[in-house]
């Protein structure tokens, strides 16, 4: 089999199943980006953060950026089509080190986003059994749900890959259906909506800042947040036949459709205002839940809040799929503490289940800081998109500093692989300092953004773990008879 083949080049023994076809592929990444969480999870950030314009119109500016970003990283996808996608990337166009910090920050992001996504399901589910029997959602119950739900997404991914292949590809329905339906009722119920003017012009600050510039670019980070995760395909493309073509086009697809998606969805919601200021201060505290109970009423929020949390539970039961299949590769190359544990694989399923065990627990213990307090868990959480933002940009700038020397695949940019690669580690490096910015004014230390500690703290733990672990860590060098042609002709 070609691909087994190639991956017998890249260095690695087959070890996990090929049972993922090119849509199932696609569908992870876009179960990942899943416009109905990230979108829904951030909705009050944005109403805050410049409020629907900044939202709309930096839907589309990050959305353009973010497509620079996947097909310059579908590019090397292509090229190295491995479960440790980033890192192996990484690691054989510019070295160990390079590879050793990109799979941390892959790591640690992908963890967090773990975290990140099914505490928001959490956060959705206490709402909704809110509105069905008054529950109360205090932290404490919320973090029994969370662990539910991560419960759940384990066992789901321990039957293997061909169950996770099916539930994404339900997934893509579900999402793309959900947007219609939700948009559709928030159309047609209420007798009420805002203009186009408000929709696509209004600009509301809550954040103390008064640069209205300062505050739009902080605002961008709605999109940006959301647009993360697409690296799944790659995470995946050991159990996805014609990998080198597949998994690429899983990347670029999957953040196209989310981006017209996400555009949809976010004007049909911002259309359907009934009141801005009690959306912001719902007693739900889910902006989107409140959007839903005064446009349609108690009945149909109910609705519509399930569509949400069945979207959310599959994007996180994709996120599990892909942080399992990084931690088994990452161990595979003896980057991890107890690697020889994290790397085994299910003869029975073709699964790495410790890998699957590791990746619910981690986020776990991540969020029981929320118990005391949401900033911690803020805090913790921001270990996922200054993780994983970074970790994007250093395959695609290493890979323009290899020029002719690296082996191209059969699905490649040709001779806009250059301005495109560059748009995107710009962009990577301008919305990375964006993270860091402090969100509102005043800074105190209920307020402060800790996204640039939470850098500092990985970076300063993956340099402590390489001096233990610089010798057992490795790659395996890809020995293509293009390559050894191409170093032949090296003087």
């Amino acid at each position: 089999m070609e691909d087994d083949k190639l991956l017998s080049q890249l260095g690695y023994t087959p070890q996990l199943t090929r049972r993922m076809g090119p849509f199932g592929n696609f569908a992870i990444s876009f179960s990942v980006i899943s416009v109905l969480s990230g979108c829904m999870t951030l909705y009050g950030f944005g109403l805050n953060t410049g409020g629907p314009a900044v939202m709309l119109w930096g839907w589309v500016g990050v959305g353009l950026f973010v497509l620079c970003v996947g097909m310059a990283l579908a590019e090397v996808t292509s090229a190295y089509p491995t479960s440790g996608a980033l890192y192996y990337m990484a690691h054989q166009l510019g070295g160990p080190r390079w590879g050793w910090y990109t799979g941390w920050l892959n790591l640690l992001g992908l963890l967090g986003a773990i975290a990140g996504i099914d505490y928001g399901a959490a956060l959705f589910t206490s709402a909704f059994l809110n509105l069905q029997w008054g529950f109360e959602p205090t932290s404490g119950w919320i973090l029994v749900i969370f662990a539910c739900i991560l419960l759940l997404h384990a066992s789901l991914n321990l039957f293997g890959v061909r169950l996770v292949s099916i539930l994404n590809s339900i997934s893509v329905w579900w999402h793309l259906l959900g947007v219609a339906v939700i948009v559709a009722v928030l159309a047609i119920v209420p007798s009420e909506h805002q203009s186009a003017q408000f929709v696509f012009g209004h600009y509301a600050n809550s954040t103390g800042w008064s640069s209205p510039l300062y505050v739009a670019a902080i605002g961008l980070l709605l999109a940006q947040y959301t647009f993360s995760g697409y690296d799944a395909s790659a995470h995946l493309s050991e159990e996805t036949t014609r990998a080198q073509v597949s998994a690429a086009r899983g990347i670029v697809r999957s953040i196209w459709v989310s981006w017209i998606a996400g555009f949809v969805l976010l004007a049909g919601l911002t259309w359907a205002i009934q009141d801005y200021a009690g959306t912001q201060a719902t007693a739900t505290g889910v902006p989107p839940a409140q959007i839903f109970l005064d446009a349609v009423g108690l009945a149909g929020a109910k609705v519509l809040l399930l569509i949400v949390i069945v979207a959310q539970l599959f994007c996180g039961n994709a996120e599990v799929a892909a942080a399992s299949r990084m931690v088994f590769a990452f161990s595979r190359d003896g980057a991890l503490p107890g690697s020889r544990l994290w790397r085994r694989v299910s003869a029975r399923t073709g699964t790495p289940a410790p890998a699957v065990w590791l990746s619910v627990g981690v986020p776990l213990v991540l969020a029981l800081p929320s118990l005391y307090s949401v900033t911690a868990y803020g805090a913790v959480t921001a270990i996922n998109v200054i993780g994983i933002t970074p970790a994007y940009a250093i395959p695609i700038y290493l890979r323009l500093r290899a020029k002719q020397r690296f082996p191209t695949g059969p699905w490649n940019l040709g001779r806009w692989s250059g301005p495109i690669g560059w748009v995107a580690v710009v962009w990577v490096a301008v919305v990375t300092v964006l993270f860091c910015l402090p969100q509102s004014h005043p800074v105190t230390l209920d307020s402060f953004n800790y996204a640039s500690v939470a850098l500092v703290v990985v970076l300063l733990l993956a340099t402590g773990w390489w001096w233990v672990a610089r010798r057992s860590y490795s790659t395996p060098m890809y020995s293509s008879p293009d390559m050894a042609a191409l170093e032949r002709e090296v003087i």
